[in-house]
């Protein structure tokens, strides 16, 4: 019997892959077969998570807030591999730590621009590349919070919650196209991301896991959920 968990001849693009759960992603399509891209804001770290999980893995960099250098991410997956089948689109930011009140503006727009419309940018290009295949995967990183509350990070929350929406929206509207959308929302991971909003938030420490041991939580949790979304 086929293993369903494989990859094998699948073309695969993470967003963020340059560290904490999309590197962890990206490691794990690598090592089930796939033709993984890299993509992340951080050439240097994405070159590198290319390099250690091997096999066909690709680097590109990508400003998920800049819709052409989205679809240049989807262009360069599709002329290196010929098509495009899975997409996780997990890179994101944490923000600022304000309650509404007094969120700065910036913070604001630059939270949505990477968080929301980076997905939306993700999936306007994606879509069409895996419609000219006969159907894909689109995984979306939303979170926890894209479910309910939480003081102090407004940006976050609405983003992640429209994320979620999103994500219903494009699974109806393709699911007879041969293409799944789906958004997982992990709660708290713990990662480089995670520790910088820790710090901002001023609970340094709070959410780290056991020395020599974060690489593992993400790897796990990484795990569970590409088997949850694709």
């Amino acid at each position: 019997m086929a293993d369903s968990n494989r990859f094998d001849g699948k073309v695969i693009v993470v967003t963020g892959g340059g560290s904490g759960i999309g590197e962890a992603c990206a490691a794990l399509f690598a090592a089930r077969g796939g033709k993984v891209v890299v993509a992340d804001l951080n050439l240097e770290a994405a070159e590198r998570v290319a390099s250690e999980i091997g096999g066909e893995a690709r680097a590109v960099h990508v400003d998920v807030a800049d819709p052409a250098s989205v679809e240049a991410m989807v262009r360069f997956a599709v002329e290196t591999f010929g098509r495009l089948d899975v997409a996780v689109n997990n890179a994101g930011i944490g923000g600022e730590a304000n309650p509404v009140g007094s969120y700065s503006i910036e913070g604001w727009k630059q939270v949505i621009d990477v968080n929301l419309n980076g997905v939306f940018y993700g999936m306007r290009y994606e879509i069409p590349a895996m419609l000219a295949n006969g159907g894909g995967v689109i995984v979306n990183m939303a979170s926890i919070l894209g479910t309910v509350g939480f003081a102090n990070a407004p940006a976050y929350v609405a983003a992640k919650h429209a994320v979620v929406g999103l994500t219903k929206a494009a699974a109806i509207e393709y699911a007879t196209a041969g293409i799944r959308a789906v958004s997982v929302c992990p709660a708290f991971i713990v990662t480089p991301a995670l520790d910088q909003a820790s710090e901002r938030r001023g609970e340094a420490g709070h959410h780290r896991a056991p020395p020599g041991q974060a690489d593992g939580y993400a790897k796990r949790s990484s795990g569970a959920r590409l088997l949850l979304g694709v």
